[in-house]
């Protein structure tokens, strides 16, 4: 016992020596260690996931590439593997135990750094505490198998949380820089295209109908139809022209702009709302892994058991009782569990990148849903035709068609399926004959044909009757929007454009009621279209005209009121609340920040996903009580056979793996059966 005790002692010394040739600081190794994805840590505690950034708190991880983590941990776990190794080698050459009990005094300085770091600065008793106090004593004692053992698993766990933890999504600060690389800026009087990282403000940029706008900044020249409901929630495109503002990553319709640059790159109002999510880590409320609090609560009374134990049943049966308090194994299984569940999720086409999401649904009371985009689709629907002069509605429909059979934003795309609804033909031009400028003019059969706003018609000296400019105020406080088709000098009708519903919302908002949820929607659109889709749908509650800053805030009030809350968001103007919600879900077609800021994302692009994953949830909580249960009576028979029939050592460790072979099993079941019918909640 003694030499061994010198052997641990010895293999400290050149742990630390190890330290040192690596100038790695001691305060700076403890900070390291302290924020390691291990089994027993926080969201919290963590910064070295992908897309999360660092708090003050975690200075010393700022500048730690992932990838040197996840070396680390694939290192350590190495080595642990190689202790394993060494130990069962030793059985028959004894040397080899000398290199199993150095690597093992190497691989206890994490676990003790963690122990300090918890009583010292959490002023928490953790189950790392445990580990610390019995591993050495199982070497000490002779027993390195097992002390070996509980090393590998413990790092085992170690590597499964990491490989949990990291998700899919990229890192928040590409977003931008991936979406535009050059543009085109007019210099005395020619347009030339430069890289967008060589922009200056005051430039002039050119920016025309299917383009995305880099900048944002005043219009000096110009007009265009523009699509920002990403930027502001808007479910109608915007009409911008001289002297109005424009905002980057917002799409153009129709139309040519010469934009002065006010803000670009990293000043823009998108970048801002990127900035201020990455501020954000802690918006969402901290709370503590399952496996954590477990472990933790198990410390103090393992202590207390071991302490009876050696009195009362021996030296060997007070080692059994604390060799029985690691949970190191529902680390494994438990992670295992959530692991497998993520993979049936993603056989059911729902990426889960945050496995913490999925357990907290279970608890979540309230969901806001993002009006545009989320609970309507992209391509609106035509409502009714209002035809002028002789004109028949037919016709209307027909000229407004030809004159968009080309374009491939969603106004064309609607008037299209509505013709191909209704078999019309359409007539061909020629390419020559085609003009895209304010709106679209094209030339058939001698006649001049315009399709575009309120705004195009009087640019083109298009008359407007008093009926319809009546239909115009009142389409837009309904939330729809009009498409004016001319004939020559003559207003031929209008179009009313609606928002499409998703077709599958109504039944799901069904589905999430009988759960007995609270549902609202929040939308920067007016009140009366908001209002209108919100009884529509029977959903009870609804914020209109609300500004991307303050969805965040309507959240977090929630929050305060003691909901729950889960935001379903696609938009720039989304980011902040969905990093404030509880559980954050977007679509596949959301924008790139959106999908990246999400914890969940319904692939097939549809909501008919959503209950799933409350089923999911329910199943992860029943497979976690089985883990659990897999990890509790074994330990709780070593604790009764040590007290009660002296059980020694290689007997306990025989009992528990048999509880360790279950809980994997069990662990693995969800990713070999994912298309189960799960139950719905009681």
């Amino acid at each position: 016992m003694l030499v061994n005790g010198l052997l641990l002692l010895g293999g400290g010394l050149f742990a630390s020596t190890l330290i040192q040739k690596k100038r790695l600081q001691a305060k700076e190794y403890k900070q390291f260690i302290q924020n390691l994805p291990n089994p027993n840590i926080r969201k919290d505690e963590l910064s070295i996931c992908p897309g999360t950034p660092s708090t003050a708190s975690q200075t010393a991880l700022q500048e730690t590439d992932i990838a040197d983590v996840e070396d680390w941990i694939d290192r350590h776990f190495a080595l642990s593997s190689v202790a394993m190794a060494a130990t069962l080698v030793g059985i028959w050459v004894p040397p080899f135990s000398i290199l199993s009990i150095i690597t093992l005094a190497y691989l206890t300085i994490p676990i003790a750094v963690r122990s300090y770091q918890g009583l010292v600065h959490q002023h928490r008793l953790k189950i790392d505490v445990i580990n610390l106090v019995t591993l050495p004593l199982l070497i000490g004692s002779g027993y390195l198998p097992v002390a070996a053992f509980g090393y590998w698993l413990y790092y085992c766990g170690l590597k499964i949380m990491a490989k949990a933890k990291n998700s899919s999504q990229e890192q928040l600060s590409q977003v931008f820089q991936e979406c535009i690389s050059t543009v085109w800026v007019e210099k005395n009087g020619v347009e030339i295209e430069i890289n967008i990282e060589d922009l200056q403000l005051n430039d002039i940029v050119v920016v025309q109908g299917g383009e995305t706008i880099p900048v944002d900044g005043t219009i000096v020249k110009g007009y265009a139809s523009i699509d920002q409901h990403t930027m502001t929630g808007e479910a109608q495109p915007a009409e911008k022209e001289a002297g109005e503002t424009v905002f980057a990553f917002t799409l153009i319709l129709t139309g040519k702009i010469w934009i002065k640059v006010e803000k670009a790159g990293n000043e823009t109002v998108a970048a801002q709302l990127q900035a201020l999510l990455n501020d954000t880590t802690n918006y969402a409320a901290s709370v503590e892994l399952r496996v954590e609090k477990i472990s933790d609560h198990l410390a103090f009374p393992s202590l207390v058991l071991g302490a009876v134990a050696l009195p009362v049943a021996g030296y060997t049966s007070a080692l059994v009782v604390l060799d029985s308090a690691l949970i190191d194994h529902l680390n494994i299984t438990g992670n295992l569990n959530v692991l497998s569940h993520l993979s049936s999720a993603i056989q059911q086409r729902i990426l889960i990148k945050d496995g913490r999401a999925l357990e907290r649904l279970k608890s979540i009371d309230t969901i806001v849903f993002d009006k545009t985009g989320t609970l309507t689709e992209e391509i609106p629907h035509i409502g009714k035709i209002y035809a002028n002069h002789s004109f028949s509605q037919k016709e209307v429909l027909v000229y407004a068609a030809t004159a968009e059979y080309k374009q491939k934003h969603p106004i064309a795309k609607a008037i299209l399926q509505a013709v191909k609804e209704q078999q019309f033909s359409l007539p061909e031009i020629d390419d020559t004959q085609y003009e895209i400028g304010y709106g679209i003019k094209v030339t058939l059969d001698g006649q001049t044909i315009r399709v575009g706003s309120r705004r195009f018609m009087t640019l083109e000296s298009i008359p407007v009757t008093d009926d319809i400019e009546t239909l115009q105020d009142e389409s837009r406080q309904q939330g729809y929007s009009l498409v004016y088709v001319a004939v020559d000098q003559q207003l031929a009708g209008v179009i009313e454009l609606h928002p499409t519903i998703r077709p599958e919302a109504k039944d799901i908002i069904k589905q999430l009621k009988t759960r007995g949820l609270s549902l609202s929607i929040i939308s920067g659109d007016h009140e009366k279209p908001t209002r209108a889709l919100a009884q529509e749908l029977g959903i009870e509650h609804y914020f209109a005209e609300t500004m991307p800053q303050d969805k965040a805030s309507i959240v977090s009030q929630l929050q305060q009121e003691g909901k729950s809350v889960c935001f379903v968001g696609d938009g720039i103007n989304d980011t902040i609340a969905l990093k404030q919600a509880d559980v954050s879900i977007s679509l596949n077609s959301a924008s790139t920040i959106a999908t990246d800021t999400a914890q969940i994302v319904l692939m097939d692009d549809s909501l008919q996903q959503f209950p799933k994953l409350f089923e999911l949830s329910e199943g992860l909580e029943r497979n976690f009580k089985k883990s659990l249960m897999w990890d509790v009576i074994p330990n709780a028979i070593c604790i009764g056979g040590a007290f009660f029939f002296h059980l020694g050592v290689y007997g306990a460790l025989g009992i528990y793996s048999i509880g360790l072979a279950g809980g994997i099993i069990n662990g693995i079941l969800p990713a070999i059966r994912p298309n189960k019918k799960l139950p719905n909640r009681d």
